[in-house]
């Protein structure tokens, strides 16, 4: 799957913990990531950790991302091994999992799990445990592991709690012969009712009237247009709904109680969910619910695919042949490492603390961190994640210095943080021609809003002075 620390969503994430490990960092744009962190207590418990190891952040950011995922693929085992009596099935089951963390998840988004260390992928370990506690009959057991995945990430945490109490329906005796009969579908959709209740809490500012820049944000999010999803994406929204309802049906016949129990849960759990996703995303006066992002119920749904689709194919065509199992192995972990290395095609496909990038941008972000001062305040293309060779790397996140508001993640904060809409709107709106920039432009900005340094391409550098370059970038003060 590669690791890549500060790309993409790794923008506010990381940023957060560094605000919070050294909060003289980022005096001029803190709001555009500390807002959006309000819900989780992720940036203060790496904070605190990094503080009590003494060990550096992109250290503590690579070990617990391995932790996760490792906590991940050990909860699948025990989760699988509960469905599956086959030896080969398990691994199946585990193998395909692990191959398949970079997969996208239809229209969301998302991917199983991130390349980088995103709230997201522990909060899923958390849930993923509890799922295997409730399996095995100790449902106390997943009470503290949901709570802590909801203070991690309140969206999927709500989900975790979601599908968990949709699971224990499932597999209660007494709703056992009505939960596996079509008669019955609704009981626990009106259950869910109480999930969307406990995500409200944390985002009060969703009763508030949307402003015409939190609405434009919310525009350019196609993962909150639903009714503009593509016939793919929405296959693979309906895709895994049939299969697990095949799946129940088929395992109930096959008397293997433990899988259809399970995959009627998830069918009910999608079910429920899918509605519920409709009516928010649907009519445009519910626009602003939106940012609830009721689509990524799918994330657990595709855990569960994969690891039951692998599980299948780990019992009936790999068994016990040597061969099946090395093409399959080497089919699936290559074809996603390929996949990955197409998606970051100017960067290593490991970025490693201490290791020297060769990625151009990333190049320009560490000497701006090694270079300059930390209340420097940086203009920027707006859409400079996504140029050529920077790989949606993050300026915020790796140079550790403030920089006005760009038009690709930033976008994504004020969906979740409505108070710097105007903010926001107003930065990217004196940036917006920022391809024909030249030395007056520049000046104007620093009138404007106070920033003193800029990352340019060496066509733009005219009239200042640079410090620094490479072949496609210069870092320069603003006269």
């Amino acid at each position: 799957m590669g690791y890549h620390p500060g790309a993409e969503d790794d923008g506010v994430y990381l940023s957060a913990v560094k605000a919070a490990v050294n909060p003289s960092l980022y005096p001029h744009d803190a709001a555009f990531f500390q807002l959006q962190m309000r819900t989780s207590v992720f940036d203060s418990w790496m904070a605190h950790l990094i503080h009590f190891t003494g060990i550096s952040t992109a250290t503590a950011e690579l070990a617990f991302q391995f932790l996760s995922l490792f906590l991940m693929v050990w909860a699948c085992w025990m989760i699988v091994s509960r469905l599956f009596e086959e030896s080969a099935a398990r691994w199946g089951g585990v193998a395909l999992f692990s191959a398949m963390l970079t997969l996208p998840v239809a229209g969301t988004a998302l991917y199983i799990a991130d390349q980088y260390l995103h709230p997201r992928n522990p909060a899923t370990a958390l849930i993923l445990f509890a799922v295997a506690r409730i399996q095995a009959g100790r449902r106390w057991q997943a009470v503290p592991l949901l709570l802590l995945a909801f203070i991690l990430h309140p969206l999927m945490g709500a989900m975790g709690v979601s599908f968990c109490f949709v699971l224990t329906l499932t597999l209660s005796e007494p709703v056992r012969a009505h939960v596996l009969s079509w008669r019955t579908r609704l009981i626990p959709q009106s259950a869910e009712a109480a999930t969307p209740v406990a995500a409200f809490f944390p985002f009060a500012w969703l009763l508030k009237k949307p402003t015409p820049a939190y609405l434009d944000a919310i525009r350019t999010r196609h993962c909150y247009l639903l009714f503009e999803w593509t016939w793919y994406e929405w296959l693979g929204v309906i895709g895994p709904l049939v299969i697990f309802w095949f799946v129940a049906r088929i395992a109930r016949k096959q008397g293997n109680e433990a899988l259809s129990r399970f995959a009627m849960a998830v069918f009910l759990y999608s079910v429920a969910h899918q509605i519920l996703a409709m009516v928010i995303l649907g009519p445009r006066q519910l626009l602003a619910f939106s940012t609830l992002e009721p689509m990524r119920y799918l994330q657990l749904v595709y855990v569960f695919l994969v690891l039951v689709l692998g599980a299948y194919i780990g019992k009936h065509l790999l068994k016990t042949t040597l061969w099946r199992w090395t093409a399959f192995l080497l089919l699936a972990n290559g074809g996603m490492a390929y996949a990955q290395r197409e998606l970051f095609p100017a960067t290593e496909h490991i970025e490693l603390p201490g290791v020297p990038p060769t990625n151009p941008w990333v190049q320009a972000f560490d000497w701006i961190r090694q270079n300059t001062p930390q209340n420097a305040y940086f203009a920027i293309d707006p859409e400079y994640m996504h140029a050529s060779g920077n790989d949606n790397h993050s300026f915020r996140a790796l140079a550790e210095r403030s920089v006005l508001a760009d038009d690709i993640k930033d976008t994504a904060v004020v969906t979740k943080s409505p108070e710097i809409g105007s903010e926001w709107a107003q930065q990217v709106g004196a940036t917006s021609d920022w391809q024909h920039f030249k030395l007056a432009d520049f000046e104007r900005l620093k009138i404007e809003f106070g920033v003193n340094w800029a990352l340019v391409t060496n066509e733009q550098a005219t009239g200042m002075d640079c410090p620094w370059h490479n072949d496609t970038l210069s870092v320069c003060r603003i006269p």
